[in-house]
């Protein structure tokens, strides 16, 4: 599943291809077609991203409020955009039809009012990359829970944005194991863990991928071969089960952890 950084890049790139624009509107698979028609030519006004969240917002007052899942995806294409194949689920082309996107399997895509928006923001927690949000309401969460940190992380409730890549790289970076409980951190630990993720993740809007290792630490640094990963990027312990710890050599460890795959290294955060 996407994580946060890239769900803020593609509001950015809609704001960028579609903003300011009337735009055509479609849905060739069907599930979106009544919602399509009714923003069908109208003006893409706004973006906004929250979390996992993205928010197309129209001058109709309208915000079209989709969630990737696990499958969906956004393609972008120039000029006039082709015969629709696959499950296309939104399709938005410019007034002068020299860019399109398509939308493909997501799992959320619906058009909501500025209340219904307003609302599932107040569901999650807060958003690293949001300059209006801090830390402070998930550490009242972390701070009383008897979870892992591992666990509070990934709960979109108590904060938004961070997956698996950035919660194991956050942890390892900060040194935090990641099976204590949220209510055995201190508040400077917790504060270490916020102000780490939000760089981080600027990091990973501006590059599009995730980057977390230091510049001590790079392959041009080390001398070691760059990570070859579907994944992309440098990073300390996700996916790197088995392989030593770049820092002290330690054999990085997995295991399965709240029915998701966690990373750590067990000297680095012991």
């Amino acid at each position: 599943m996407p994580e946060g950084h890239t769900i803020h890049r593609l509001a950015a790139e809609y704001h960028r291809v579609f903003g300011g624009q009337a735009v055509a509107v479609s849905s060739p698979q069907g599930p979106f077609a009544d919602a399509a028609a009714r923003i069908d030519g109208r003006v893409l006004t706004e973006t906004d991203a929250k979390g996992k969240h993205l928010f197309l917002g129209f001058a109709s007052g309208d915000w079209v409020h989709i969630h990737l899942g696990l499958y969906g995806k956004v393609f972008w294409g120039h000029g006039p955009a082709p015969e629709p194949v696959g499950q296309v689920r939104m399709r938005m082309t410019t007034a002068a039809d020299d860019a399109y996107s398509d939308l493909r399997g997501p799992t959320k895509c619906l058009l909501v009012d500025e209340g219904e928006k307003r609302e599932v923001e107040a569901r999650l927690g807060p958003d690293p990359l949001r300059p209006q949000d801090t830390g402070d309401a998930a550490w009242k969460r972390i701070s009383s829970s008897r979870t892992t940190i591992a666990a509070l992380l990934m709960d979109q409730k108590v904060l938004c944005g961070v997956g698996n890549v950035y919660r194991a790289e956050v942890l390892f970076r900060q040194g935090v194991n990641p099976h204590r409980a949220g209510r055995s951190l201190d508040r400077a630990e917790w504060d270490g863990i916020w102000a780490d993720l939000r760089p981080l993740m600027r990091e990973g809007v501006r590059v599009g991928r995730i980057d977390t290792v230091r510049p001590e630490h790079t392959p041009e640094a080390m001398g070691r071969p760059p990570r070859q990963d579907d994944h992309g990027g440098e990073v300390y312990v996700y996916r790197r089960a088995g392989q030593p710890c770049l820092v002290c050599g330690t054999e990085v460890r997995t295991e399965e952890h709240a029915a998701r795959n966690l990373f750590w290294c067990p000297r680095c955060q012991s």
